[in-house]
């Protein structure tokens, strides 16, 4: 089996697991009173990101990879497992709130506002430089940040963070 092959593998089956997290999180916080924000915009995501593991599959999968990409996005995923500590139950792919319940401060969040979405804005153009992908890179790259903006500001806006 290639190198690519195999990262693509690791890869598909990283997110399937993610959103099988992300989906008994999100029903859980749904039954303890959570409001979702900005679930308009969610299946544009969704679709963006299959768009993006999918074009992967398609355009990678025979790819000699990079080592220096391969390892900058796996030293990226300490980063994610870091996130995904520090938020345990309350991770979920989708702007949920819980009235009552303080934001989280430790971790990741104790130095940037929004650590996942910064890990995402890395790993979505770097995964694809390491299969030798730049112009798919450059493509979701750019994607990816418009969607993260629409995003950042519906979460700002549940957060209580003002606009200016």
């Amino acid at each position: 089996m290639s190198g690519a092959l195999a990262l693509l593998i690791v890869i598909t089956l990283q997110r399937a697991s993610e959103l099988v997290i992300a989906r008994r999180n999100t029903a859980a916080l749904l039954r303890g009173g959570a409001v979702e924000t900005g679930a308009g915009h969610y299946p544009v995501m969704v679709l963006l990101h299959g768009a993006w593991l999918l074009g992967l599959w398609a355009f990678g999968w025979r790819a000699v990879l990079q080592p220096v990409f391969v390892t900058a996005y796996l030293v990226l995923q300490v980063l994610r497992i870091w996130i995904l500590a520090t938020l345990g139950k309350r991770w979920t792919t989708r702007i949920l709130t819980v009235p009552g319940e303080t934001l989280v401060k430790r971790g990741p969040f104790k130095y940037v506002r929004h650590p996942n979405y910064l890990l995402v804005a890395l790993e979505i153009p770097l995964l694809p430089m390491a299969f030798g992908l730049n112009w798919f890179a450059m493509l979701f790259g750019l994607l990816n940040l418009a969607m993260l903006w629409w995003r950042i500001r519906a979460e700002n806006v549940a957060l209580g963070y003002s606009e200016k």
